[in-house]
Order: structure tokens, then C-alpha cells, then sequence
């Protein structure tokens, strides 16, 4: 009985790409699994066919020849069908198509043990606002995970050494049959590595690795803020096996200050100021992450007021110029007066005839008229 044509198959044209046709393999194998139409000859026999025409053109050479020649040119060539070969490659090209399933390819690839590299810390570091914005170099105090050094790493005793694993022959890697096809998996004596250990180190119990408390040094540039991350590279876990070790990521957590905000590289406060500098106006001292300066205030400054300091902020992590120091003036009221400062106040507020020395009192009461009358009608 002749055969279907191979593009026929697997529903695809002449001039398909590679991904192109994996995808439509993919779609028809999944459809006629066996495992999917159990005791179904049919769908058994167009899996099996889709799985030959993916053979043949998913191969550069023999793809060539059967354009060229049809089936004659790929007979006796690998193709499934035609050399009585059977599934003998099967798992290579099911392995290829669906090795995301079953956790890599089945052509008998390279073991997947070996050193690995190890992983990545993070620690978090409290900084009060001065440290954060003028820098700091703190010590930080890391458990982790180290080469153990009588072994190197290698878990063996020292004067010994790991001997290939005799399940896996060093590949890391065992194969499953399951039917017809077989799927590849971690092999289960040396866990993937490829090579066994018959005399363990006694200081690590044969991991490689110890567990240590690390102090290390951290150097904290200018300007950073909460969210900044500090890259130690090679300070995280040491990798198994004798492999890399993993970075440190220090986190940057910027503590509350108990008089500035920060917002980005600006800084704000808040400066109580008397009724007296409000009034007649004045110079008052303003705090600074770099000390005291002065503040002109003046004359008939209303509280909230708002005074920009430049280059008084912080001087950003990457570079460029400072921030600014925002002051905003709060009006404090005089407490616990004595029976003559109160007579004078009373004489003073007699003094202010008229509504001219307070606008704003003037034009809120103006507007609670109006509205108030506007509820009348």
C-alpha cells in the first residue's frame, strides 16, 4: 500500500520552518497519543505515521531527499516505516518535540549533574537617614552555606574521590520505558550528579557543603534609599558540587527620621515658628543633615508657608546635583501666659480696628455669608 505524503501528514506546506513544524507534530501527536485512544488502531497508526513524517523532515539531509525522490529517497535511511526499523528512534524525536514534558530530550544527550551554581541570597540592612544619604561601611553577619574545605567541595573523603555512578554510567540521567516509547528521568542513586560517593568527608557528611556564619563588610554609597539593592557577587550559597557560589543582594531599608522626610532627593520638615517672628518677622535657625543654618523670615509670613533651601537634600546614588531642604513654617500659639502678658495681649487686639490686618478672616466669613444666605432662598 503506498504512503501519504509526509507534509500531508502532518498538515503542513512544502516550505514550512522548523518551529513551524514541531508545532504541528506536536498538535497531531497529542491528538492520536496512544496513551490518549487506548486500543484505538487507528489513531495508533496515525501516530505512528505522523512520527515518521517528523522523522524524515525534521532532518535537513533526509528532508532533501524525499523532496527530491518521495519515499524511495528516504528508504533504508532512518525513516520508520521504511526500513522495518520500527520505533527505534522513536524516543529521539518525541523526546525533541516534548522534552518540556518529560524534562529533556531522550536521544541520549550529556548527564545533567555536574557543579551547579548556588543560589542567591538577600539580607535586609537598617540604615538611619543620615547613614543613607552620606554612606556608610557597615558589617553584616550572613548564615550561609560554604565549601567545605577538607573535601573541597567535593563531598569525598579527603585522599578519595567521587567514582561514576554504576546506574547511570555518569550521565545523571536513567531511561523509563513506558511502552513503546520511554521518557527519560533524574537517575534516582546519585540524583542527577552521575557519580557516587563511597567514602564520604566527615565534615560535611558527604554534601560538599557546610553551613557557616559569614561577617562581611558592606560599603554603602551616598544616596541610597529604601528599595536599593547592593550586589556582593560570590558571597551567596556556595554551589554544590564544587560549583560557583551565588551573589548577595543587600536590601536597603531606610529607617523613619524623627525629623525629616525624604522624598526621593528632597527632604522636608516642619519649623514652629513664635506669632511674634510670624508677624514682624525674623531669623530662626533650621536643622540641616549637616547642622544649623539660618532662615530669614519675613514680615506677615502665614503659617504653612512653604521655604525651599537648595542643595541642602541628597546628593543622588548615581550622580548629579543635591536635592533641595523644603521648610514649612507652623504658627505655634503662646501657652500658659501670665495675668499681665494676657492684658497686654487684650490691649493689643483691641488696637486692630477694622478687618484690614486679616484678609483671610475677612474673605472666609465674606463667602460663610453668602452661603448661608444662598441656603434662604
Amino acid at each position: 500500500m503506498s504512503k501519504r505524503d509526509y507534509y500531508e501528514i502532518l498538515g503542513v506546506s512544502k516550505d514550512v520552518s522548523g518551529p513551524e513544524l514541531k508545532k504541528a507534530y506536536r498538535k497531531v501527536a497529542m491528538k492520536h497519543h496512544p496513551d490518549r485512544n487506548e486500543g484505538n488502531k487507528e489513531s495508533e497508526e496515525k501516530f505512528k505515521e505522523a512520527s515518521e513524517a517528523y522523522e524524515v523532515l525534521s532532518d535537513a539531509q533526509k528532508r532533501n531527499a524525499y523532496d527530491q525522490y518521495g519515499h524511495a529517497g528516504v528508504e533504508g535511511a532512518g525513516g520508520m516505516g521504511g526500513g522495518g526499523q520500527g520505533f527505534g528512534n522513536f524516543s529521539d524525536i518525541f523526546g525533541d518535540v516534548f522534552g518540556d514534558i518529560f524534562g529533556g530530550a531522550g536521544g541520549g544527550g550529556g548527564r545533567r549533574g555536574g557543579p551547579a551554581r548556588g543560589s542567591d541570597l538577600r539580607y535586609t540592612l537598617d540604615l538611619n537617614l543620615e547613614d543613607a544619604v552620606k554612606g556608610t561601611t557597615v558589617k553584616i553577619k550572613v548564615p550561609t552555606l560554604v565549601s567545605c574545605k577538607p573535601c573541597k567541595g567535593s563531598g569525598a573523603k579527603p585522599g578519595s574521590s567521587p567514582t561514576t555512578c554504576n546506574t547511570c554510567g555518569g550521565h545523571g540521567q536513567v531511561r523509563m520505558q513506558q511502552g513503546f516509547f520511554s521518557v527519560q528521568q533524574t537517575c534516582p542513586t546519585c540524583r542527577g550528579k552521575g557519580q557516587s560517593i563511597s567514602d564520604p568527608c566527615t565534615s560535611c557528611r558527604g554534601q560538599g557543603r557546610i553551613e557557616e556564619t559569614k561577617t562581611l563588610s558592606v560599603k554603602v554609597p551616598p544616596g541610597v534609599d529604601t528599595g536599593d539593592r547592593i550586589r556582593l557577587a560570590g558571597e551567596g550559597e556556595a554551589g554544590a558540587d564544587g560549583g560557583p557560589a551565588g551573589d548577595l543582594y543587600v536590601q536597603v531599608s531606610v529607617k523613619d527620621h524623627a525629623i525629616f522626610q525624604r522624598d526621593g532627593n528632597n527632604l522636608y520638615c516642619e519649623v514652629p515658628i513664635s506669632i511674634f517672628d510670624a508677624c514682624i518677622g525674623g531669623e530662626i535657625e533650621v536643622p540641616t543633615l549637616d547642622g544649623r543654618v539660618k532662615l530669614k523670615v519675613p514680615a506677615e509670613t502665614q503659617t504653612g508657608k512653604l521655604f525651599r533651601l537648595r542643595g541642602k537634600g541628597v546628593v543622588p546614588v548615581r550622580g548629579g546635583s543635591s536635592g533641595d531642604l523644603l521648610c514649612r513654617v507652623i504658627l505655634e500659639t503662646p501657652v500658659n501666659l501670665s495675668r499681665k502678658q494676657k492684658e497686654l495681649l487684650e490691649e493689643l487686639k483691641s488696637s486692630f480696628k477694622g478687618d484690614t490686618n486679616s484678609p483671610k478672616q475677612h474673605s472666609w466669613f465674606d463667602g460663610m455669608k453668602n452661603f448661608f444666605g444662598d441656603m434662604k432662598m
